[in-house]
């Protein structure tokens, strides 16, 4: 056996390792490079004004203490593919789990709303054939009249697509009506790539986690499903305790604001 300085690696003749662990050694599978393999997520920018602004704007909206008369509430929507079995799947029976052909048919494509009031732990989402600004502006226009009827405002959280403006109201209804609307909304927009900052993104996640694991191939029962889901979770009355702050932001994300 050879003799072995501190830190080094001790090895018998033979050349295999010996006892002692491999402080300072990387293992040259985890850092060889993998171009068939890649990870994709959204990247913030770096030094970028307008991120940190929208960002902070956000931050300060969650940090208010509830108010019924004007409630913070986050919208989300993602795409949902309807999709049906080519063939039946084998029922699961003791010592055999579920079986399902990977084979499947395409019922087409819809879009799924969610919104989410954090400190009253509530939720409403609502499956719809399409996400234009008409789609959009009826699901606000029942926030408003049906949901939040009393409220005289409804701070409004979600990501800055273009059919997420009051301009879609006006897309839908009449003048009078869609001013009605807009001025019982108070807007706020998520930065660009900083879609982590919706809640409603977070509570969509666990909708599919929860709710959307197996193939559903109608448009009426995927909103029977989303019913079912929507009233487990408002009676179970989950709220969202958001801990990241102002404050946070400027120390732990530093490198999105531009050095002055």
């Amino acid at each position: 056996m050879v003799a072995a300085t501190a830190g080094e690696t001790r090895r018998t003749h033979r050349g295999h390792p010996g006892p002692g662990p491999l402080h300072h050694r990387t293992d040259p599978k985890k850092t060889r490079l993998r171009p068939h393999l890649r990870k994709c997520w959204t990247i913030p920018p770096k030094a970028n004004a307008a991120f940190a602004a929208a960002m902070e704007d956000v931050l300060s909206v969650y940090a208010r203490p509830h108010d019924p008369t004007r409630p913070v509430v986050c919208m989300d929507e993602k795409p949902y593919q309807l999709l049906g079995h080519a063939r039946g799947p084998i029922p699961a029976t003791p010592g055999h789990d579920l079986k399902q052909d990977s084979e499947y048919v395409r019922h087409g494509t819809c879009a799924i709303f969610c919104w989410v009031e954090p400190l009253q732990g509530w939720r409403y989402v609502d499956a719809r054939p399409r996400r234009t600004r008409v789609d959009w502006a009826h699901q606000v226009e029942r926030l408003l009249t049906v949901d939040y009827p009393e409220a005289e405002k409804v701070v409004l959280v979600m990501d800055n697509l273009n059919t997420h403006t009051i301009a879609s109201l006006y897309q839908a209804f009449d003048p009078a009506k869609a001013f009605g609307l807009a001025q019982r909304l108070e807007i706020h927009h998520t930065p660009k790539h900083g879609s982590w900052l919706n809640i409603a993104e977070i509570e969509l996640s666990a909708l599919t986690r929860q709710c959307l694991t197996r193939r559903i191939d109608d448009l009426d029962l995927l909103n029977t499903e989303l019913a079912a889901w929507r009233q487990a979770t408002n009676t179970d009355q989950r709220q969202v305790d958001w801990h990241f702050t102002t404050d946070d932001a400027r120390t732990r994300l530093r490198h999105l604001y531009p050095k002055s």
